[in-house]
């Protein structure tokens, strides 16, 4: 039995919250050998934090062990008292031990020991002096060995530095270039040693004419070189001679190396800048082929003439190339600058392709990239970066974007602008001269083509603010390409004008809109590769800039006012089936015989519709939404015509509820089965069930009118007064047996708390006009998502009731607030006053 701390009384023994210091604690433990061992007491732990809670669940693990609690308390008990004897004993010998005679005897013997102690520190202090005068003399013997040994260390080092000198001396007279390397080596090495005591004159004399041997040496091998260079035939110079020569530069140091191989380039292309000066004709533009024949021929020479005295570790080769292309690079720069506007792009590119033949030459030559060149030979204290001579051009290849864009403009000048064909007219002409018909607009393939091969030739010129220039450019023209060809072509009326009795729809303005789907879709498409392929090759800094996307939207715009054009075609060719509809009178007919005249052309002109758009458009995707849409189209004409054709009494509801069938039957025909879907099927079957609920509750007799409003209720779901007058108006009722129906349809509505206040009746238009117009597909956008397309607007007098919280304004009955608040029969005080005039009707005059 385990016990809680919480419960545990705090100990007696605890007044005081001092603690032990570890180091006490570790020391009684010592003396008193407590020691903590497996088989020790927990009591003898010695511990600044004692908890009795464990060793009390030790004594008592679990209830059953509190019956030898007396057994506890007794050994406890025990192990206190012999505890407190052992206590009482140590405070025994301890009194006795605290004697004062014996203590004052200690502290005698304490204070014999401290003078002892005394004693023997001042024999140390004074033996230590002794053993510091003793060694004295040999610590300065040592120091004195030690000076000796340097000195003559130095002396002999001095002696070695003056004899090289002098050798090296001799040398200099006799010009031994070749034994001058090792003297000279020598001579800074020692020297070197020596720098420390310049403070001494005649060191400071031999230091002194160290550095005067080595101008002397600079002077006689400049004079050597230069007689070498010019080729002197009255003192000529071996090449043994002064590659000898060099290997002296080379001991001189780096920066008299580096000084003597720009003094050997100044001297290579001093005659280069003679002849290509940026005022003379050889230094213009078009002659910068000479410029790289005369290096070509300079570094022949070089190679096979002076250039072979120098080390090969020297690069001497590597230097003379990078000065080259430091010059000409400013040549460049500064005759682009100012040949400003007069620059074409035939003389840009064609200068730039040789100056990169010649860069890829000399990469090659020297078997290392231009850039690993231009920077192995960049002195470390350089002030400008070194660039190849290609970067003096980049700075001007707006010149080229300019005309790529002057291209694209002439490229697309025949299917853009208020005057000239659209590319649709084109693609219309080609197809009638009997070729393959044209899914995709030949102007579009062109166009990225076009973008492809000029992609792949700037990509090979400049990876940086170049390509990304020119994919802005790419993507002005895409922009310009969907909104005035694509787009624009879908502004223009049809070639064949179309009589309001004609039944056909225009087959040309059909496969018009179909060519610019897929064309518009193989732009999307193509515009994301193209994207993607200029983002791997531009540098790391552009790559998050590159973007096609708003373009890419531009395209999809297209595709949806394409797709409405088809759907205008549709409504256009089912206008004289549902014209006969609306014109038909009702009243006259007695009796139901089969389908409407009307249906069987209707259900003609939509098979033919759906099977011309079907093998013209490549993506299964948009004949999808063509079908929602012209479904949502249909549907919306019917219900507009059967409005307009009331009163259709219950004969005609019949009727219309037959030909309701045939042309569902028809709307889920005509994807097929490769494109039909379950939303599709559902989206028809959910409006044109509707439409059934209707005409249902049209059929059935307003006799009895109990029977009849039950039905309502029942088919309807709703308590509005303004939706059962709309049935009311449909059913062709009289006005005198409205007033009756409408107080019974009040009364029974009244005790049926759980109908809703709206239905899809709400709102349905009693007085439609033209279907509303589809929008010009040149000056609006329609998204292909759905719930957003033109037929979901059209078919709004079938679409869901409002949400409670949201009623309709149509709708006379204001949505239940809980379910005990009484639902208001007259909403407005309008109705009120209209139904009150027809329950009184004035008496006639």
């Amino acid at each position: 039995m385990a016990i809680e701390p919480s419960r545990l009384p705090t100990p007696g023994f605890r007044l005081r919250e001092d603690e032990l210091p570890p180091e006490l604690i570790l020391s009684i433990e010592r003396i008193l050998d407590l020691h903590s061992r497996r088989d020790s007491d927990p009591l003898d732990k010695l511990t600044n934090d004692f908890n009795p809670i464990g060793i009390l669940n030790e004594y008592f693990p679990d209830e059953a062990a509190l019956g030898q609690l007396e057994a506890v308390q007794s050994r406890l008990a025990e192990s206190e008292r012999a505890l407190q004897a052992e206590i009482d004993s140590l405070r025994e010998e301890l009194r006795k031990d605290q004697d004062p005679s014996r203590m004052q005897l200690i502290q005698e013997m304490i204070s014999d020991l401290l003078g002892q102690m005394s004693r023997i520190q001042e024999k140390a202090t004074e033996s230590e002096a002794v053993v510091r005068n003793i060694t004295k003399e040999i610590q300065v013997l040592d120091l004195a060995k030690k000076n000796l040994i340097l000195s003559m260390t130095t002396l002999k080092r001095l002696q070695m530095l003056v004899n090289a000198l002098s050798q090296l001396e001799d040398q200099i007279k006799e010009r031994k270039y070749h034994d001058i390397v090792q003297s000279l080596a020598a001579v800074k090495q020692i020297g070197a040693s020596f720098k420390p005591y310049t403070s001494v004159r005649r060191i400071s004399q031999l230091w002194h004419r160290i550095q005067e041997i080595q101008i002397e040496l600079r002077s006689m091998i400049d004079a050597d070189w230069d007689k070498f260079y010019v080729q002197d035939p009255g003192k000529p110079i071996k090449p043994s001679v002064v590659a000898d020569a060099c290997l002296v530069v080379d001991v001189l140091g780096p920066d008299v190396r580096a000084e003597f191989i720009d003094r050997y380039v100044a001297l290579e292309l001093k005659e280069y800048r003679r002849i290509f000066r940026a005022t003379d004709e050889a230094g213009q533009l078009d002659n910068i082929s000479r410029r790289f024949a005369w290096f070509r021929r300079l570094l022949q020479t070089h190679e096979t003439e002076q250039g072979r005295v120098f080390p090969a570790e020297w690069k001497v080769g590597w230097c003379l190339t990078a000065k080259f292309i430091e010059i000409t690079r400013d040549d460049m720069t500064a005759l682009l600058s100012k040949a400003g506007s007069k620059l074409t792009v035939k003389q840009l590119l064609d200068t730039l392709q040789e100056t990169m033949e010649f860069e890829a030459s000399i990469s090659r030559k020297f078997g290392t990239s231009l850039r690993e060149l231009l920077r192995a030979t960049t002195p470390p204290n350089a002030t400008r970066p070194s660039k190849p001579i290609t970067s003096a051009f980049e700075p001007h290849m707006s010149v080229y974007i300019d005309a790529q864009d002057k291209v694209l403009s002439d490229m697309l000048a025949q299917y853009r602008g208020p005057k000239s064909r659209s590319s649709l007219e084109v693609a219309s002409a080609s197809e009638e001269e009997g070729a393959t018909p044209v899914l995709v607009l030949p102007s579009s393939t062109e166009l990225f083509y076009f973008y492809a091969r000029t992609l792949d030739q700037c990509a090979k010129l400049f990876t940086g603010q170049p390509l990304y220039d020119l994919c802005s450019l790419f993507k002005k023209w895409l922009r310009i390409y969907a909104e005035e060809v694509l787009a624009a072509s879908l502004k223009k009326p049809s070639a064949i004008s179309r009589k309001s009795t004609e039944a056909r729809y225009d087959a040309t303005e059909l496969k018009n809109a179909c060519t610019l789907i897929n064309t518009a879709d193989y732009c999307q498409t193509t515009a994301l590769e193209l994207e993607e392929n200029i983002r791997e090759k531009c540098d790391q800094e552009y790559k998050e800039k590159i973007t096609l996307q708003e373009e890419r939207d531009l395209f999809v715009s297209a595709i949806s006012a394409a797709i409405l054009i088809m759907v205008r075609e549709l409504d256009a060719a089912c206008d004289p089936a549902f014209t006969a509809l609306s014109r038909t009178a009702w009243a006259t007919v007695k009796h139901v015989s089969g389908q409407s005249a009307y249906v069987e052309p209707l259900v003609k002109t939509i098979e033919e519709v759906a099977e011309t758009a079907k093998p013209l458009v490549e993506q299964k995707k948009y004949l999808r939404n063509f079908f929602d849409k012209a479904a949502n189209a249909v549907l919306a004409k019917f219900t507009n015509a059967l409005v307009k054709s009331r009163p259709l009494m219950e004969t005609g509801a019949e009727q219309l509820l037959i030909d309701l069938q045939a042309i569902k039957a028809c709307l889920l025909r005509i994807p097929g089965e490769a494109l039909i879907t379950t939303n599709y099927t559902k989206s028809v079957t959910k409006h044109t069930t509707r439409l059934e609920a209707l005409l249902k509750v049209i059929v059935t007799p307003v006799d009895p009118a109990e029977g009849f409003i039950l039905n309502y209720t029942l088919v309807i779901g709703d308590a509005s007064f303004s939706n059962f007058q709309k049935i009311l108006d449909l059913k062709g009722t009289p006005k005198a047996e409205q007033n009756d129906l409408l107080d019974s349809f009040l009364t029974i509505t009244s005790t049926k708390p759980e109908l809703e206040g709206t239905s899809f009746l709400s709102s349905l238009d009693m007085d439609p006009g033209q279907v509303a117009t589809l929008t010009s597909p040149g000056s609006s956008r329609v998204s292909l998502l759905p719930g957003t397309s033109a037929g979901e607007s059209i078919l709004a007098a079938l679409s869901s009731p409002p949400l409670a919280a949201a009623p309709s304004s149509g709708s006379d009955t204001p949505p239940k607030q809980d379910q005990t608040s009484r639902r208001e029969v007259f909403s407005d005080f309008k109705r009120f006053v209209s139904f009150g005039l027809r329950r009184e009707p004035l008496p006639p005059s």
